[in-house]
């Protein structure tokens, strides 16, 4: 009997709030510092003056070739995949980056699901497997999460985009084991 994927989801690290936001901030820093090379003459705007220009026009050209790298590396992001969903049989299984190791949680063993928040912040980094305070986390992008209970009272907090369609279909699944 071949293995049925039932639920998948992808999420890919790119598209990470949190990511995207540093990224663009740091580009951002970047090409102004490389303007302000550019024109390196102080400016008096109302209250302050902006001084002179504390780098070289040579190292200008380093700050826009930076934030240059900066905007593809944020393109090329888009395409990693930093969690990958899955459930099958009566398994639920996360597979992370090239280094993680998968994490299989045995459906068998899971007394409760619900469909929560993810946090109360509006930013939150891509997570894989953090341990905090008996809950396990996973999250990529999205604000909602579903809830796993283990019988140990272990939990898991996975975060995904289509949160209420896996916690319904895992909700269904352990109500079809235990009858």
């Amino acid at each position: 009997m071949k293995d049925e994927i039932i639920f998948e989801e992808k999420q890919y690290i790119g598209f990470n709030k949190w990511s995207m936001l540093w990224r663009t901030v740091l580009a951002l820093g970047c090409f102004l510092l490389y303007y302000w090379s550019e024109n390196p003459k102080s400016i008096a705007v109302s209250v302050i003056e902006i001084p002179n220009s504390p780098v070289g026009e040579d190292s200008g050209q380093l700050f826009f070739l930076m934030g240059l790298v900066i905007m593809l590396l944020s393109l090329v992001l888009i395409f990693v995949l930093h969690l990958h969903t899955k459930v099958i049989n009566n398994k639920l299984i996360l597979e992370g980056l090239w280094t993680s190791r998968n994490v299989n949680i045995d459906l068998t063993e899971i007394v409760e699901v619900k469909m929560v928040k993810y946090s109360f912040y509006l930013l939150n980094p891509p997570i894989y497997n953090l341990h905090f305070k008996n809950v396990i986390r996973f999250f990529t992008k999205g604000n909602d999460a579903v809830e796993l209970t283990k019988r140990d009272g272990l939990k898991y907090l996975v975060g995904s985009q289509k949160a209420e369609a896996l916690s319904s279909l895992l909700k269904q699944m352990i109500v079809d084991k235990k009858s």
